[in-house]
């Protein structure tokens, strides 16, 4: 089974201790994918609260524009928008897709997709730690490691590319028009390519606090539905998520119920599910609390 680190320590130390708990060494240039939070948003991670962690691994704070209309769907807004959420303040910031074309990766056995459009700067790095806020989601239910692998490393066009199920010519107005369960199935699909990329140099790290419905994609988001949890870190991006979606369950927090209509209402889980058939990861686990 796969090992998942698990403590109540919510603080900035306690995200650098999971880390070193996992005692994994990440080489040379790294990347630390986080969500920069839509503009109005409230629920995101902020730089204050992972800078601690971020400088203890020297890392680079990565990025890659939206697809959808907003304040992050050019790297000039969304550079902006960084500035105003302290980013740029305390960290070196890359968006990868700032500069094309983007990196083609093939899917040789995907369940839809056959190649993931990702931003070309990935390839400056030699490791990456995925940080990702674990909460809802509108489109997919809820967003972890494996959302961050998937959509989260996209590049614009991969966005697109992913939400319309491999339809090169999709629109922000077709997103909603694929069946749900392909869209989430792709989204597996994308997350294999980034994992089996740094396969043996990565590491992912949840953090389940202000736990909203809505992703930090979101401006107007619901404010958290449940009380915090802790911080989950692994090498298993699948491992971490479902360790993440069975303290959910498991809660005896009354806002769960909310949440858990979220998921399942989008077939959320079903992400977890088609992970394991491509081999990411395993759904089986040991909950090892520090």
């Amino acid at each position: 089974m796969e090992k998942v680190l698990f403590t109540n320590d919510l603080s900035s130390n306690g995200l650098v201790k999971i880390f070193d708990a996992l005692n994994v060494k990440l080489k040379g240039n790294v990347a630390v994918k986080v969500h920069s939070g839509e503009k109005g948003n409230q629920n995101f991670l902020k730089p204050e609260y992972v800078e601690e962690l971020i400088n203890h691994v020297n890392g680079t704070v990565v990025e890659c524009n939206t697809a959808y209309e907003g304040a992050r769907n050019t790297t000039e807004k969304h550079e902006q928008l960084m500035k105003e959420h302290g980013w740029s303040k305390v960290f070196k910031i890359d968006i990868l897709d700032s500069v094309g074309p983007d990196k083609v990766i093939p899917i040789e056995k995907g369940l839809h997709l056959t190649k993931n459009y990702v931003g070309a700067n990935i390839d400056k790095y030699d490791s990456v730690l995925v940080l990702s806020h674990f909460k809802g989601h509108p489109m997919g239910g809820f967003g972890g490691a494996l959302k961050q692998l998937s959509i989260g490393f996209a590049s614009s066009k991969g966005k697109a590319y992913i939400h319309c199920v491999g339809d090169e010519d999709g629109s922000e107005a077709d997103f909603f028009k694929v069946k749900q369960e392909n869209f989430i199935e792709s989204m597996a699909d994308a997350a294999s390519t980034i994992h089996n990329k740094f396969k043996g140099n990565i590491v992912y790290i949840n953090v389940m606090s202000n736990m909203s419905v809505d992703c930090d994609c979101c401006y107007i988001a619901e404010d958290p539905c449940m009380s915090d949890i802790g911080i989950l870190a692994s090498t298993d991006p699948l491992a971490v998520d479902q360790a993440c979606i069975d303290l959910i369950y498991n809660s005896t927090d009354p806002g769960k119920d909310h949440l858990i209509e979220r998921i399942e209402s989008r077939k959320g889980t079903l992400i977890l599910e088609a992970a394991e058939k491509l081999n990411i990861g395993s759904r089986e686990y040991e909950l090892i609390k520090i």
